[in-house]
């Protein structure tokens, strides 16, 4: 038995030939044959039905993995445990208890000589629409009957499906400039000034947005995805924000709690609380209760994105990959 896995870490613009001929001549006849394909996933939505269409046609889904590498992080992989895993969570994930969610991704460097590719595509296409997106699914979705691949990803089309069309409104575009005074070289340079960037290019490099859900458990909770470069630090999380606590007896000295999930770097899940200072005062402060990885976990090597989604392509499982219809 020949099994065949094949990797298509190419430009979009050669998916097409390379699948056909593919399909045409490098099928196992005794195994099976799985394709990888990297984004980015076409432009737009028409280019990337019609990539869908082509594919359709050559494979099956059971031999199509979309990779999406946030989903091989072991933080975004733990959502789902942490989510129905736990009866302590389940009770206040919903509109009644949460007052907003917001996902975030930060870096802290430029295009660094890339802008000629990032230009082709933007903040939103490269970070918004498919990591942000996809971890807003995770963090949303109800619970699904099993965790198999296609319960899981059936959760996650539902939320796709309940988000309405997003307004420019509820937009907020970027794109950074210099900083004369940094000690970086790189921090000096603004996008248009990267060489490989076109001239009075308007391609955005950051991004934030607002989406709704229209179901029963999220209406009016806003879902808030910001994403972009050369910004203060490196950090991708999720936040999620709680409610006042109703019938106030601290005279407003309270804050509202929060459960952060750090996805990158220094994986981590917390809990801002509020909690009586130490000692004979009777004063409130906020205080953490923190299960930061590398401190509880210490002997633990936590795999690289593509190591696990890669070894999940050889053994066929399809939990952590985007199905056609998401």
């Amino acid at each position: 038995q020949a099994n065949r896995l094949f990797y298509l870490a190419l430009p979009p613009s050669v998916f097409k030939p390379v699948t056909s001929m593919l399909k045409a001549a490098c099928m196992s006849p005794t195994g099976w044959t799985r394709v990888i394909v990297e984004k980015p996933f076409g432009k737009d939505s028409a280019s990337s039905a019609d990539l869908s269409d082509h594919l359709k046609k050559l494979f099956s889904e059971e031999q199509l993995y979309r990779i999406d590498h946030y989903l091989g992080k072991e933080m975004v992989q733990n959502l789902i445990s942490l989510r129905f895993g736990n009866m302590i969570f389940g009770p206040t994930w919903n509109r009644d208890s949460i007052a907003s969610v917001t996902i975030t991704f930060k870096e802290p460097f430029g295009t660094q000589g890339r802008g000629g590719y990032f230009d082709e595509f933007g903040i939103i296409r490269d970070v918004m629409q498919n990591h942000l997106l996809q971890i807003l699914c995770l963090a949303a979705m109800e619970k699904p009957v099993t965790t198999s691949p296609d319960d899981i990803r059936d959760e996650k089309v539902k939320v796709l499906k309940a988000i309405p069309s997003l307004s420019l409104s509820s937009c907020v575009l970027g794109q950074y400039c210099g900083d004369p005074d940094s000690d970086h070289p790189d921090a000096r340079l603004g996008y248009l000034e990267d060489p490989t960037v076109p001239e009075g290019s308007s391609c955005p490099t950051f991004a934030a947005a607002v989406l709704k859900i229209n179901n029963e458990r999220w209406d009016g909770v806003p879902f808030i995805l910001k994403c972009g470069k050369a910004l203060n630090e490196r950090k991708a999380e999720v936040r999620i924000q709680y409610k006042d606590v109703p019938g106030d007896i601290f005279n407003g000295s309270t804050v509202r709690n929060e459960l952060v999930i750090r996805v990158q770097p220094d994986e981590s899940v917390y809990v801002k609380v509020m909690t009586k200072t130490p000692g004979m005062s009777f004063n409130l402060q906020e205080t953490e209760l923190d299960l930061t990885y590398k401190s509880r976990y210490k002997d633990a090597r936590l795999p690289e994105a593509y190591e696990r989604l890669i070894l999940d392509c050889f053994v066929g499982s399809q939990m952590h990959f985007v199905r056609s219809d998401e």
